[in-house]
């Protein structure tokens, strides 16, 4: 691939002689604070934007010049396929020993641990799946290599009964076990995973609607045990009902600290085996994900992410997709979990969209259950009409836009990133916890699910967003406020009234929901169906009060309001 004014500079940073070349005319280029973001640009718009230079037309021409020669083609690792002779035929089918339980809760994880055979490379030489049987319906799911001879296949049982299981695999020990177990019913607070419910909203499988408070802990689960334990302690006295975390570590920001174990074995140093992955890190991740599980919180586990210093970002296809699959097979039994295949995917500057579209399409056809699936961008939204993404999850400041994107792309609108309540020097990590409120009653009024995010400075660099730990923020107590407003709804749910010039929401002629935001009137005007009775609360959003009116009200009407900001009125029909 030759290089032109419209290759990345991640590309041309990659090779040794194109990084000389772009240092020789550019030294400062290493230092830029965000220099993740300078390598998702091209020359060209690097030249245009970003350069610091008397002749930005001469820089380009006089880099592209120099680069002229090299070629920056990739070579591809070949896609290994297990093969059927794995194991010699004198190798008794099926004589692995097996162990697994005789029941499992409906909506929980089943396990089979097999103990078989470890020559080779089992990660990629060994093949196993099962097939799972109850009733007529049959699922098939892929297991996998854990380490030390022993293999898992998981399963989440969807349906109370008998279920009959048969593995199969390309290794005569592993094929052909038959077993089954007994599924019983769902215990209280398992309610099954979240889906999408009435085209804009969320319910869990049982039908019971799910509001998503989601918060933003990037790597919470790559710190000391203690902090880790912290933070699951913080979460449980919260009202977010989800977290956005990666698997991935992250090198960034106020995240300098390496973490304690990686995804495969290797070094920095001596350079990764993708070939083969490590079981100790995945069991970590397993174990801090059904941690959230008992807490009721769903974890949106972001596959991809461009902050990164190791080579996970810029993994070869075929590692990719073998990685995908691992991750699929390993955590779709949770049922707790949702796929976030990036977080900024577009900075991923290695990967073209057409990546992402085979991303998507490898995550769904491996995750038998259908767990929730998104894409979450930096600037430029992936097209959401895709039909594997689920729900929209976005990055924008502009949550009172969610009725415009719930029209757009006709799916739940979780902006998931509105900017971090915190008071650290980027624009993004400093709005009050006033703004971060002000944003998710805006989002709710017009039918979308904001997110939040702490970045408050910490002498330790823990910071809530990233590491985790103890949350010094104004802005969660009273998102839980608004949660408990929205759950008091005829629906539990609400959707946009209004969706230019003021927030209304609710069911018409039964119940509306008004917030004024940020403006302080000290009346206002309702005009409502005649003959229609309705009762009143004045709402204090920040305050988190509620004062109930006297008498009723139908018709035209004035209501006296508090003349400050953040208030709303709820009127529900008597």
């Amino acid at each position: 691939m030759k290089i032109t004014k419209d290759t990345k500079i991640g590309n041309i940073w990659s090779n040794e002689h194109g990084r000389s070349v772009i240092l020789k005319h550019t030294r400062e280029i290493e230092k830029e604070p965000l220099f993740i973001i300078v390598q998702a640009s091209s020359l060209a718009e690097y030249a245009a934007d970003k350069l610091v230079h008397p002749n930005p037309g001469k820089w380009l021409s006089t880099i592209l010049k120099e680069l002229e020669s090299v070629d920056l083609s990739r070579k591809w690792e070949k896609e290994i396929t297990p093969s059927d002779d794995y194991e010699d035929l004198s190798v008794e089918i099926g004589s692995a020993a097996l162990h697994a339980s005789v029941s499992a809760e409906k909506w929980t994880v089943f396990e089979l641990e097999l103990h078989g055979p470890c020559h080779g490379n089992p990660y990629i030489d060994v093949d196993l799946g099962a097939q799972f049987t109850c009733d007529g319906q049959s699922i098939n799911v892929r297991g996998f290599y854990d380490g030390d001879g022993v293999y898992r296949v998981r399963f989440m049982p969807n349906a109370e009964g008998e279920w009959i299981y048969r593995t199969t695999s390309n290794s005569r020990t592993l094929n052909g076990l038959e077993g089954r177990f007994a599924c019983t019913p769902a215990q209280e607070g398992n309610h099954g995973p979240v889906r999408v419910a009435d085209t804009f909203h969320f319910a869990y499988e049982d039908g019971t609607r799910y509001l998503p408070v989601g918060t933003t802990c990037y790597v919470w689960n790559h710190q000391p045990e203690e902090l880790e334990e912290q933070t699951l302690a913080t979460l449980a006295q919260s009202a977010f009902n989800k977290i956005r975390m990666c698997v991935f570590p992250k090198s960034f920001i106020f995240n300098e600290n390496e973490p304690p174990r990686y995804p495969f074995p290797g070094s920095i140093e001596e350079g990764w085996d993708f070939t083969r992955f490590n079981p100790e890190f995945f069991h970590h991740l397993e174990r801090r994900i059904a941690d959230l599980g008992r807490l009721g919180i769903e974890a949106d586990i972001i596959l991809f992410h461009p902050y990164d210093r190791w080579g996970f970002s810029t993994m070869d296809s075929t590692v990719d997709a073998r990685y995908l699959k691992y991750m699929t097979a390993r955590l779709s039994a949770f049922r707790n979990v949702w796929w976030s295949l990036a977080n900024e995917y577009e900075l991923l500057w290695d990967k073209p969209d057409e990546d992402w579209e085979r991303f998507g399409q490898i995550v769904s056809e491996n995750d038998p259950y259908g767990h929730l699936i998104s894409i979450h961008n930096f600037v430029n939204v992936f097209d959401q009409s895709r039909p594997w993404i689920t729900h929209c999850s976005l990055q924008k400041s502009e949550t009172d836009r969610s009725a415009e994107w719930r029209k757009q792309w006709n799916k739940p609108i979780v902006i998931d990133e509105c900017a971090y309540e915190g008071n650290i020097s980027p624009f993004w990590g400093n709005i009050t916890g006033e703004d971060m409120v002000r944003r998710f009653w805006e989002a709710a009024l017009r039918g979308g699910y904001a997110g939040h995010g702490e970045t408050y400075l910490d002498p330790g660099d823990i910071l809530w967003w990233s590491k985790g730990g103890i949350l010094h923020g104004s802005s969660p107590e009273r998102i839980k406020f608004l949660k408990e407003v929205i759950e008091e709804s005829p629906s539990s749910v609400l959707n946009p009234l209004m969706t230019e010039f003021e927030y209304i929401a609710g069911n018409k002629e039964e119940f509306y929901l008004y917030y004024f935001s940020s403006r302080q009137p000290c009346y206002y005007d309702f005009a409502m169906t005649p003959g229609l009775s309705y009762r009143a609360d004045i709402i204090d959003t920040w305050n988190m009060s509620v004062e109930e009116l006297e008498g009723s009200f139908e018709g035209n009407f004035q209501i006296k309001l508090p003349g400050r900001p953040y208030i709303a009125v709820r009127l529900t029909r008597i």
